[in-house]
């Protein structure tokens, strides 16, 4: 199992994150270092995101403002 984020703008469109992602091997990885990283990710552009566990959509979009 892979844990991946899929970086998006406010529309849903897939953009390309300022901080270059990792495959986590556990969904708690993927949150933990999301939280380290999201302001990064938010100067970068990225707006919303989306957390899948191979090709299965687990939540999301979530919304990086909302993480003030």
């Amino acid at each position: 199992m892979a844990w991946t984020w899929r970086f998006e703008k406010a529309d849903g469109t897939e953009t390309a994150p300022a901080v270059e992602p990792e495959e986590f091997t556990t969904q708690g990885d993927a949150e933990s270092w999301i939280g380290e990283v999201w302001r990064q990710l938010q100067e970068g552009g990225v707006e919303q995101v989306t957390l899948f566990e191979d090709d299965t959509q687990i939540y999301g979009p979530m919304g990086l403002s909302a993480a003030e």
